[in-house]
């Protein structure tokens, strides 16, 4: 889900900074300041330049403080006010970043009706104001979609994806289960993406450590983590201690998915990649609100530590609205630099579908790997009516590249979370208090299942660079394919279709990711780079030929094109025979010519310009909020 809030909490601490901000002792000689009169109360903005101390060279010459530096982008944080902004933006070298507002993805199933526990700090909905308080919430206004909508209602207090039988008392049917201990159920997402072969073939995951960015840890004792978790850091509100806990849910939820260490009694793990290690790094508060600087920090922190820990695996279940080029947003150059330092990168693709180009940041970055969601319609042993999920976002981007690269289960995914947090507490109805699990849907959780899989693949074949992990997850894919033997969806909903983790591990593929792209250089600023995807006069988005003299033309092939139709409550069998008769075109990439200028409209160099646009974030705005609060999830219904 997505909800768009400030808090309370974050209102207070970070007027408290800009008050330590402005009374800061002066490391510099300052420019003469004008009168009180023409001064405002500061902001904090990230100041990028060619290395991290010609950036705090900048902020003392305007006589503001340094806050964090950020390595990881050359660039530093402070409290600016509009002089000083205006001031830095004549510096040669010098680019600015208004701090955004981020949050965690979490997608509920029930509409919010109970009132639950009241305590402190306010959430607001950006579509229906105050909803409830925080960390256990409030409920104070009636709640309409899309915050929480009306679902398919639910069977038993159980829904699938547990779905596993052990003995005749805890028998279990498609869609529905048993209240029992959580030692008797079997989660379904190991079984649709093949991890549970993998499992007992002795590949879970051991050795490889995954690091999720999100809003920290709950340590359920059935969850077995112990000593696979290497270290925790805590950056909200630019701290460096240690993680104590996670009083929203979200990381939770998502963390247990690709690796928690929960069995039943029959053996079965609950998780992708159970024995798999974790580095917790939290950068999102008791509302799941966060902002870009804390992020950043937690990504310099990440790439600072990987030898350390042996990160090989990074997933970001959050997102916001793209607001520039890929290449410009800070966050994306942290998540680049994180790649380039050979983590695999998994994000999230977002909760804004159907609609074409609604994937998010981090989402758009053409390196990493993008993940959409699927459902299994609640009938588990039955494939042929699983589908993509209608909240799941698609592309393309808005530099044309193809978005999700694939598919991952997705809805209605139980997973474990504390009844005492944030989001147990505002939905109760899909919280399991004694079990101590949740239901939830999102964009999030299927990237959490990618990133269990990436870990079993770096197990069974530590030698894999980044590019050839997505490579072989394309090479493996198992997209939809409707009763013709054609797709069902084109590539801009599913990619290469649905993750197939025993076809991953076994491929030998190498070559077909990230085609045509040079990440120094899109670091470097040297050059960057476009994709393959275009639009027509009606509307319709198609794959371009990137050769000789058919450049820009349409390429031929099934599912390189897409009328935005989405095929409502229909499902489709997802084939592992499908054979891509243009390879993988699709996932390839060009330079971005200089000499051509983009504006809002994103006119392509040889096509039509998208209808679409966004709000577009330069280094040319004022001193007050240049961007709305972002979120990592919508809140949708379960599917």
């Amino acid at each position: 889900m997505r909800i768009h809030h400030a808090t309370g909490s974050m209102l207070i601490a970070l007027l408290s900074m800009a008050a330590l901000a402005t009374a800061a002792p002066v490391t510099a000689p300052a420019p003469v300041r004008p009168s009180a009169a023409q001064t405002a109360a500061p902001a904090l903005w990230i100041v990028q330049a060619a290395s991290v101390a010609a950036a705090r060279r900048g902020v003392d010459g305007v006589g503001a403080r340094v806050e964090q530096e950020l390595d990881i982008i050359h660039g530093v944080s402070a409290y600016l006010n509009p002089w000083q902004i205006e001031h830095l933006r004549t510096r040669p070298g010098v680019r600015l970043f208004q701090d955004r507002a981020v949050t965690t993805r979490a997608d509920l199933l029930g509409a919010l009706t109970a009132p639950v526990v009241s305590t402190t700090n306010t959430l607001v909905s950006g579509i229906n104001g105050t909803v409830a308080s925080s960390p256990v919430g409030t409920v104070v206004t009636g709640v309409t979609a899309p915050l929480v909508s009306t679902v398919t209602p639910v069977l038993s207090p159980v829904t699938a994806p547990v779905v596993g039988a052990l003995s005749a008392a805890t028998a279990t049917k498609d869609g529905s289960g048993v209240l029992a201990l959580t030692l008797a159920y079997q989660t379904n997402y190991p079984m649709l993406v093949g991890a549970d072969t993998l499992q007992r073939a002795g590949i879970t995951g051991r050795g490889v450590t995954i690091a999720v960015l999100d809003t920290g840890l709950w340590e359920d004792t059935l969850q077995n983590y112990g000593a696979r978790v290497l270290a925790t850091r805590d950056v909200t509100n630019g701290g460096t201690g240690a993680v104590s806990g996670d009083p929203f849910g979200h990381g939770t939820h998502i963390t247990s998915i690709a690796a928690g260490g929960a069995q039943n009694l029959g053996g079965g793990y609950l998780s992708i990649a159970p024995q798999a290690n974790l580095v917790i790094v939290r950068a999102f508060d008791g509302t799941g609100a966060g902002r870009y600087v804390d992020v950043i920090a937690g990504l310099n922190w990440i790439v600072a530590n990987k030898q350390k820990y042996n990160i090989r695996v990074l997933n970001l279940s959050f997102g916001a609205p793209p607001q520039s080029f890929y290449w410009y947003d800070p966050l994306n150059q942290a998540v680049m630099a994180a790649w380039r330092a050979g983590i695999v990168v998994v994000t999230a693709a977002g909760n804004e579908g159907p609609s074409a180009m609604t994937v998010d940041v981090p989402g758009n970055v053409p390196y990493v790997i993008t993940v959409g969601a699927l459902t299994d319609n609640y009938t588990p042993y039955n494939g042929s009516d699983d589908r993509l999920a209608s909240f799941s976002s698609t592309g393309p981007t808005y530099e044309g590249f193809v978005k999700p690269e694939m598919v991952a289960p997705g809805g209605h995914m139980v997973a474990s979370m504390s009844s005492s947090s944030y989001l147990a507490n505002i939905d109760p109805n899909s919280m399991l208090p004694v079990e101590q699990l949740f239901t939830m849907s999102g964009t999030s959780q299927a990237a959490a299942v990618t990133s269990g899989v990436v870990a079993l693949m770096l197990q069974s074949d530590p030698t894999l660079t980044p590019d050839n992990v997505k490579c072989r997850l394309l090479a493996s894919g198992r997209p939809a394919i409707n009763s013709s033997g054609k797709l069902a969806y084109s590539v801009f909903q599913q990619g290469a279709g649905l993750i197939n983790a025993v076809a991953a591990v076994n491929s030998s593929a190498t070559g077909c990711a990230n085609q045509g792209l040079n990440i120094a250089a899109d670091l470097a600023g040297t050059a960057h780079f476009g994709g393959p995807a275009n639009q027509d006069s009606h509307g319709n988005y198609y794959i371009m030929n990137l050769y000789g003299s058919t450049w820009g033309t349409p390429a031929s092939g099934d599912g390189l094109w897409w009328s935005q139709a989405y095929p409502w409550s229909q499902g489709f069998n997802w084939s592992e025979g499908y054979v891509w008769n243009s390879g993988y075109t699709w996932s390839k990439g060009y330079t971005w010519s200089k000499g051509y200028t983009w504006s809002k409209g994103y006119t392509w160099s040889k096509g039509y310009t998208w209808s679409k646009s966004v709000p577009w974030w330069t280094s040319s705005t004022s001193g007050t909020s240049a961007t709305s609060p972002a979120s990592i999830v919508d809140w949708v219904p379960n599917q």
